[in-house]
């Protein structure tokens, strides 16, 4: 079942609240729902953390859990799926979210030279800006509706799998 999976992932919700940039949210951190998993909780997290992932902006993870506490979804599982787009990743992903944006919009003239930096980010949004960012908001966007029906899919899927198998089972004892 998914939710054993990402429960095995997931850090606890008291070391959490504990941690020092979290606490900025105060009190809203006390609701129940933000630290329950269940299916409505996992994929509006999914939805709100990988939208977040490709927006490029260097406080992904204050979105998420921002987004977290509007929505009412799981807080860890939207702030950790923001880390799909780490250091690592960002290049790839940030050049290919430019790559759909000048497709879709058309050649900019420009060369995109990614740097992960601030002054990068301020500098190219009057060169590359437009076609990056709607190129980001495109991936964003897909993303976040394939991660929202995927794991909502995922789940109904392996709770009647579960049930079937229990069912059987207990055909099985009798």
């Amino acid at each position: 079942m998914p939710r054993k999976l990402i429960k095995r992932f997931l850090p606890d919700h008291q070391k959490i609240k504990q941690n020092r940039a979290i606490n900025m949210f105060g009190t809203l951190l006390h609701d129940a729902n933000l630290w329950h998993l269940n299916r409505k909780s996992a994929r509006g997290a999914f939805a709100i953390g990988l939208f977040n992932a490709f927006i490029p902006v260097p406080f992904q993870m204050y979105l998420s859990a921002l987004g977290a506490i509007v929505f009412k979804v799981n807080l860890p599982l939207s702030v950790g799926l923001v880390w799909i787009s780490n250091p690592l990743t960002m290049p790839p992903l940030f050049y290919g979210c430019y790559k759909l944006g000048e497709w879709i919009l058309g050649p900019t003239g420009h060369e995109f030279a990614f740097e992960l930096s601030w002054d990068w980010l301020v500098a190219s949004i009057s060169t590359i800006g437009p076609t990056f960012i709607f190129g980001c908001l495109v991936v964003a966007t897909t993303c976040a509706t394939i991660g929202f029906f995927g794991i909502d899919l995922l789940w109904r899927y392996s709770v009647g799998r579960e049930w079937k198998d229990r069912k059987l089972k207990r055909q099985n004892q009798a």
